[in-house]
Protein backbone atom coordinates (compact mmCIF):
# COMPACT_ATOMS: atom_id res chain seq x y z
CA UNK A 1 0.00 0.00 0.00
CA UNK A 2 0.99 3.39 -1.18
CA UNK A 3 2.25 5.68 2.34
CA UNK A 4 -0.18 8.48 1.15
CA UNK A 5 -2.74 6.01 0.70
CA UNK A 6 -2.49 5.37 4.50
CA UNK A 7 -1.98 8.71 5.08
CA UNK A 8 -5.44 9.56 4.18
CA UNK A 9 -6.86 6.36 6.23
CA UNK A 10 -5.27 7.83 9.13
CA UNK A 11 -6.44 11.60 8.61
CA UNK A 12 -9.97 10.23 8.05
CA UNK A 13 -9.74 7.62 11.30
CA UNK A 14 -8.19 10.48 13.33
CA UNK A 15 -11.14 12.48 12.38
CA UNK A 16 -13.24 10.19 12.99
CA UNK A 17 -11.77 9.78 16.67
CA UNK A 18 -12.41 13.22 17.25
CA UNK A 19 -15.89 12.60 16.62
CA UNK A 20 -16.80 9.68 18.79
CA UNK A 21 -16.89 7.50 16.41
CA UNK A 22 -15.27 3.78 16.48
CA UNK A 23 -12.97 2.62 14.02
CA UNK A 24 -10.89 -0.78 13.51
CA UNK A 25 -7.24 -1.00 12.84
CA UNK A 26 -4.47 -3.62 12.17
CA UNK A 27 -2.55 -4.44 15.28
CA UNK A 28 -0.03 -6.85 16.44
CA UNK A 29 -1.67 -9.62 15.78
CA UNK A 30 -5.43 -9.15 14.86
CA UNK A 31 -7.72 -6.25 14.01
CA UNK A 32 -8.32 -3.73 17.02
CA UNK A 33 -11.45 -1.82 17.54
CA UNK A 34 -10.66 1.98 18.49
CA UNK A 35 -12.00 5.15 19.97
CA UNK A 36 -10.99 8.21 22.06
CA UNK A 37 -11.24 6.78 25.73
CA UNK A 38 -12.10 10.00 27.41
CA UNK A 39 -15.31 10.28 25.14
CA UNK A 40 -17.99 8.56 27.70
CA UNK A 41 -19.95 7.90 24.31
CA UNK A 42 -17.64 6.61 22.01
CA UNK A 43 -16.83 3.71 24.67
CA UNK A 44 -20.14 3.20 24.80
CA UNK A 45 -20.86 2.77 21.73
CA UNK A 46 -17.58 0.42 21.14
CA UNK A 47 -19.24 -1.97 24.26
CA UNK A 48 -22.33 -1.98 22.01
CA UNK A 49 -21.18 -3.22 18.90
CA UNK A 50 -18.96 -4.95 20.11
CA UNK A 51 -21.68 -6.41 22.82
CA UNK A 52 -19.26 -6.49 25.87
CA UNK A 53 -19.89 -5.18 29.21
CA UNK A 54 -18.77 -2.15 29.96
CA UNK A 55 -17.90 -3.15 33.84
CA UNK A 56 -14.21 -4.95 32.01
CA UNK A 57 -12.51 -1.51 31.19
CA UNK A 58 -10.33 -1.01 28.25
CA UNK A 59 -7.04 -1.38 27.38
CA UNK A 60 -5.23 1.59 25.87
CA UNK A 61 -2.50 1.57 23.19
CA UNK A 62 -0.75 4.47 22.94
CA UNK A 63 2.59 6.00 20.43
CA UNK A 64 4.83 6.58 22.99
CA UNK A 65 5.08 6.72 26.66
CA UNK A 66 5.27 10.79 26.78
CA UNK A 67 1.52 10.20 25.48
CA UNK A 68 0.23 8.28 28.91
CA UNK A 69 2.76 9.19 31.90
CA UNK A 70 1.05 11.74 33.35
CA UNK A 71 -2.10 9.03 33.79
CA UNK A 72 0.15 6.41 35.60
CA UNK A 73 2.67 5.48 37.92
CA UNK A 74 5.45 4.28 36.14
CA UNK A 75 8.54 7.11 36.36
CA UNK A 76 10.75 6.21 39.78
CA UNK A 77 8.97 3.13 40.56
CA UNK A 78 10.65 -0.83 40.71
CA UNK A 79 8.79 -1.81 37.64
CA UNK A 80 10.22 0.74 35.43
CA UNK A 81 12.79 -0.63 33.83
CA UNK A 82 10.51 -3.90 32.92
CA UNK A 83 8.08 -1.29 31.18
CA UNK A 84 9.85 0.65 29.58
CA UNK A 85 12.85 -2.07 28.34
CA UNK A 86 9.65 -3.82 26.80
CA UNK A 87 8.01 -0.25 24.96
CA UNK A 88 7.42 -0.03 22.36
CA UNK A 89 6.60 -3.30 21.87
CA UNK A 90 3.70 -6.21 21.73
CA UNK A 91 3.61 -6.43 25.79
CA UNK A 92 0.21 -4.86 27.64
CA UNK A 93 0.86 -3.67 30.86
CA UNK A 94 -1.29 -3.18 33.47
CA UNK A 95 -0.28 -0.09 35.71
CA UNK A 96 -1.42 2.11 38.47
CA UNK A 97 -2.98 5.11 37.83
CA UNK A 98 -1.40 7.96 39.64
CA UNK A 99 -4.77 10.85 38.83
CA UNK A 100 -8.22 9.48 38.87
CA UNK A 101 -9.55 8.26 35.45
CA UNK A 102 -12.98 7.22 34.55
CA UNK A 103 -14.52 4.42 35.24
CA UNK A 104 -14.87 3.33 31.72
CA UNK A 105 -11.53 2.75 30.68
CA UNK A 106 -10.46 1.08 34.16
CA UNK A 107 -13.44 -0.67 35.26
CA UNK A 108 -13.33 0.78 38.49
CA UNK A 109 -9.97 -0.20 39.03
CA UNK A 110 -7.16 1.86 40.23
CA UNK A 111 -5.19 0.10 37.48
CA UNK A 112 -5.21 0.42 33.52
CA UNK A 113 -3.84 -1.66 30.74
CA UNK A 114 -1.52 0.26 27.87
CA UNK A 115 0.50 -0.83 25.39
CA UNK A 116 3.15 1.57 23.65
CA UNK A 117 2.85 -0.48 20.54
CA UNK A 118 5.73 -0.66 17.98
CA UNK A 119 2.84 -1.66 14.97
CA UNK A 120 3.47 1.12 12.49
CA UNK A 121 0.20 2.14 11.84
CA UNK A 122 -1.20 2.10 15.50
CA UNK A 123 2.31 4.77 16.04
CA UNK A 124 1.10 6.85 13.21
CA UNK A 125 -2.79 6.44 14.53
CA UNK A 126 -1.93 7.58 18.07
CA UNK A 127 0.37 10.12 16.54
CA UNK A 128 -2.59 11.53 14.13
CA UNK A 129 -5.12 11.36 17.33
CA UNK A 130 -2.66 13.09 19.42
CA UNK A 131 -2.95 10.74 22.40
CA UNK A 132 -3.78 7.07 23.20
CA UNK A 133 -6.88 5.11 21.94
CA UNK A 134 -9.11 1.96 23.31
CA UNK A 135 -7.47 -1.01 21.73
CA UNK A 136 -9.98 -4.34 21.65
CA UNK A 137 -9.93 -7.06 19.55
CA UNK A 138 -12.27 -6.15 16.54
CA UNK A 139 -14.97 -9.45 17.48
CA UNK A 140 -18.33 -9.49 18.68
CA UNK A 141 -17.60 -10.83 21.87
CA UNK A 142 -17.11 -14.79 21.46
CA UNK A 143 -16.67 -14.70 18.02
CA UNK A 144 -12.89 -15.04 16.97
CA UNK A 145 -11.59 -11.50 16.31
CA UNK A 146 -11.19 -9.66 12.76
CA UNK A 147 -7.43 -10.71 10.64
CA UNK A 148 -8.62 -8.47 7.79
CA UNK A 149 -10.93 -5.35 7.01
CA UNK A 150 -13.01 -7.76 4.75
CA UNK A 151 -13.56 -9.66 8.31
CA UNK A 152 -14.23 -6.64 10.14
CA UNK A 153 -16.91 -5.48 7.49
CA UNK A 154 -18.47 -9.42 7.80
CA UNK A 155 -18.44 -8.95 11.31
CA UNK A 156 -19.68 -5.04 11.92
CA UNK A 157 -21.23 -4.65 8.72
CA UNK A 158 -21.01 -0.40 8.07
CA UNK A 159 -20.60 0.15 12.02
CA UNK A 160 -16.81 0.90 12.09
CA UNK A 161 -14.44 2.53 9.16
CA UNK A 162 -11.41 -0.30 8.84
CA UNK A 163 -7.88 1.11 7.95
CA UNK A 164 -6.80 -1.53 5.28
CA UNK A 165 -3.13 -2.39 6.54
CA UNK A 166 -0.59 -5.08 7.36
CA UNK A 167 -1.33 -7.15 10.89
CA UNK A 168 2.09 -7.68 12.98
CA UNK A 169 4.19 -10.34 13.50
CA UNK A 170 2.33 -12.25 16.10
CA UNK A 171 0.05 -15.01 15.94
CA UNK A 172 -1.97 -14.44 19.17
CA UNK A 173 -2.86 -11.34 20.64
CA UNK A 174 -0.35 -8.89 22.88
CA UNK A 175 0.71 -10.68 26.33
CA UNK A 176 -0.96 -8.57 29.76
CA UNK A 177 1.37 -8.38 32.38
CA UNK A 178 0.45 -6.73 35.68
CA UNK A 179 3.76 -4.30 36.25
CA UNK A 180 3.87 -4.64 40.06
CA UNK A 181 3.96 -8.33 40.66
CA UNK A 182 5.51 -9.16 36.98
CA UNK A 183 2.83 -11.76 36.44
CA UNK A 184 1.86 -12.67 33.41
CA UNK A 185 -2.18 -12.23 32.94
CA UNK A 186 -2.92 -13.54 29.40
Amino acid sequence: MSESLLQQQLVKASSLLNQGEVIAYPTEAVYGLGCDPFNQQAVEKLFHVKQRPMEKGVILVAASVEQIQDWIELIGTEWEKNVLDSWPGPITWVLPIKKPMPDWITGGRDTVAIRVSDHPVVQKLCLAFGGPIVSTSANVTTHPPAKSCDEVRIEFADKVYCICAELGGLDKPTQIRDAKSNQILR
